[in-house]
């Protein structure tokens, strides 16, 4: 299974941070908090990892290079040009690099102890999304949970991850142009065909210098 990172992101929320450096190059604990997923994700077993740059792109490729140092071949998914597609678009453009089989999506401004799974099996649906408790910053959360299938209203929200596996079908007919993953996400939710579960582990959402500030601190 290929894995892919979203970094293409401007990281408004970020600045002024972001305005000299993308932010999964921003530094957790001393390493790039992209560093930190290759890590993960090579040692869990994925050797094929797609990254997807866009804002100040160039740097990102320049800091990582091939991913040789890690074991694993990095690839770019270049959208410097067209600017951040968002995390559809971002996804879609990639699709001739991750290939026909299901693959592993995870945002590049998180931090978090989830194993990642080379050998996860879709159940019988589109998507498996991994949801986390509410933090402070999502507190009415995004997602319910029932059976292990995702809901789009519920009791209880949850707060989707940013970590997903996908089966590539569920992108057919859509163009690579700027568009956000949710409202996909919740159209296929509607029909059932998105199972998911419930991480209680480490997970942060380094969205801000705040945010940022205090893991570090606390690192």
């Amino acid at each position: 299974m290929k894995a892919m990172i979203l970094a293409a992101g401007r990281g408004e929320r970020m600045r002024p941070l972001t305005d000299m450096i993308p932010k999964p190059l921003l530094p957790v604990g001393g390493t790039p908090l992209i560093e930190w997923h290759i890590k993960k994700l090579a040692k869990a077993g994925f050797d094929q990892i797609v990254i997807n740059i866009a804002h100040l792109g160039h740097l990102i490729p320049k800091t990582l290079g091939d991913g040789s140092r890690w074991g694993v071949h990095l690839y770019y998914s270049d959208e410097q040009e067209e600017g951040a597609l968002e995390s559809l678009g971002g996804i879609v453009k990639a699709l001739d690099i991750l290939g026909n089989e299901p693959f592993l999506v995870v945002n590049g401004d998180i931090f978090c102890d989830y194993e990642f799974n080379p050998d996860f099996k879709l159940p019988d649906t589109l998507a498996h999304l991994i949801l986390v408790p509410n933090p402070e910053h999502n507190k009415e959360g995004d997602f319910g949970l029932e059976d292990s299938l995702v809901l789009n209203k519920n009791d209880e929200l949850y707060t989707f991850s940013g970590i997903g596996y996908y089966n590539p079908k569920i992108f057919d007919g859509i163009s690579a142009k700027k568009a956000p993953l949710a409202p996909l996400l919740r159209e296929f939710i509607e029909k059932k065909e998105i199972s998911g579960e419930l991480y209680k582990g480490v997970w942060h959402d380094i969205g801000t210098p705040e945010r940022l500030k205090e893991i570090n601190e606390n690192f």
